[in-house]
């Protein structure tokens, strides 16, 4: 997983409301603002970070190799949220399932095992994923 900040490339890209997903409107192209997507996706600057996901562990919750994910640390972990987790010395992402004095570390992919953390393990939630960024066609 790559995991870089957000607050060093600043851009702005023209944003076009109202597109509809159903029959083409007869209106004319309206463009509005132009559109820093760090201010759509980022609430808390100073503690969020992008990373660029390698496996297949969370396909099942949308999430594939090479998307990119935004990550707030500043969030306070919950039951089902999807985490990016320090876990005995590598990153992961999963869904975090906590169970009375128990925690599980969720994949979205039934090719992957649930991992259960314990007293053993070395183990750090380092965020919350907020969104999902992705290319839609994959070539």
């Amino acid at each position: 997983m790559d995991i870089f900040s957000p607050h060093s490339n600043k851009s702005q890209t023209p944003l076009v409301e109202g597109i509809r997903a159903g029959f083409p409107s007869p209106a004319e192209d309206f463009t509005g603002p132009a559109l820093d997507l760090n201010q759509y996706v980022i609430k808390n600057a100073a503690s969020t970070f992008y990373a660029r996901i390698t496996g297949y562990s969370m396909v099942g919750a949308g999430i594939q190799d090479g998307d990119i994910v935004v990550i707030d640390k500043s969030l306070e972990p919950t039951d089902g949220c999807i985490a990016v987790c320090f876990l005995d010395g590598e990153f992961t992402l999963k869904s975090i399932k906590v169970e009375k004095d128990r925690v599980w570390l969720i994949p979205a992919n039934p090719d992957y095992k649930p991992i259960e953390v314990t007293e053993d393990n070395h183990f750090v939630v380092w965020g919350i994923v907020t969104y999902v960024i992705k290319k839609m066609n994959r070539l």
